[in-house]
């Protein structure tokens, strides 16, 4: 039982685990805490999102939908391994669970069966939601295991937790499968939590994963075409990949995210190059290479002239 770490401190103590983290737009701020309480916190919830792709991932746990408004997890891990950070405060990921599971997380014990759902989950824990299509079938890279093990000993880390107050969703919540998996044994990632946890932690970082890479000649033929028309073929891949870092930069709408490097986008881009300090011409929405290496090194993707 703890107050929640500062966000700054919640960083550090991931990247000082070890792990890849990105910074997704203002996550420090982005939270549900006007509708209830945020702590004390207690331990970790781990979930599986059930989506696939990255990217459409890590922008549904940063905004949600109408039924359950994000975020929906203070951190995605990726099948990469990487940390995608959404939220910070309360946020909509664990629900109401066993009052007698939360008593057990408290005092390290083995866990009960739950039975009930009666306690308020978003406030006590901290959440990470996992990509996995969560069909039973769908595998965990071990580089998404060991992203977890390193989550899970980080915050325990810090608070002074024992493995034991690492949890999944089906712990908590009754009739939750999540997570689950091949490749995904809990058993195994408790032990791992609690022989990192008596270990000093590697200051360096693991390799970063590879990132994705947008092609700057082959964006910019997409935006000079500009099409117009909903339902043409997507021009170019990378675009996806530009319009979801403008998304998160509340340039563009995401339902207005769709592939094609028409009117909307070139709209947005122009408006993130005059975020970038230019004007005029040289704020016409058809990318160059010093914005779109800043809009790249901000959103995780590398630029390839």
């Amino acid at each position: 039982m703890a107050p929640p770490l500062s966000a700054s401190s919640f960083l550090d103590a991931l990247r000082d685990e070890g792990l890849v983290v990105v910074e997704v737009g203002d996550w420090q701020h982005h939270n549900r805490n006007h509708k209830g309480a945020w702590g004390p916190v207690h331990g970790v919830m781990i979930h599986h999102t059930v989506t696939s792709g990255s990217a459409r991932t890590v922008a549904i746990c940063r905004d949600g939908h109408t039924d359950l408004p994000g975020p929906l997890c203070h951190g995605v891990v990726t099948k990469d391994g990487r940390v995608h950070l959404v939220g910070y405060g309360r946020a909509n990921h664990a629900g109401l669970g066993d009052d007698d599971v939360l008593q057990a997380v408290i005092a390290e014990t083995a866990l009960p069966t739950d039975n009930e759902a009666n306690t308020d989950g978003n406030s006590r824990f901290y959440g990470f939601e996992c990509e996995n299509l969560g069909d039973g079938r769908d595998p965990w890279p071990a580089v998404q295991v060991e992203a977890i093990v390193r989550v899970g000993a980080a915050l325990c880390r810090r608070h002074g937790w024992s493995a034991r107050s690492v949890i999944r969703h089906l712990d908590w919540q009754p009739g939750k499968v999540d997570p689950r998996g091949p490749g995904l044994d809990w058993e195994d990632v408790e032990a791992r939590i609690a022989k990192r946890l008596g270990q000093t932690p590697s200051p360096a970082p693991r390799p970063t994963p590879s990132r994705p890479v947008v092609d700057l000649s082959q964006l910019v033929a997409a935006a000079r075409s500009n099409p117009k028309a909903k339902g043409q073929p997507v021009t170019y891949a990378g675009v996806r990949t530009v319009e979801a870092a403008l998304v998160d930069e509340g340039l563009l709408a995401k339902t207005l995210s769709d592939g094609h490097y028409g009117t909307t986008t070139t709209t947005a881009y122009a408006a993130w190059q005059r975020r970038c300090g230019y004007s005029g011409a040289a704020a016409d929405g058809i990318p160059g290479k010093t914005t779109l290496a800043r809009l790249g090194a901000k959103h995780g993707f590398d630029v390839k002239e």
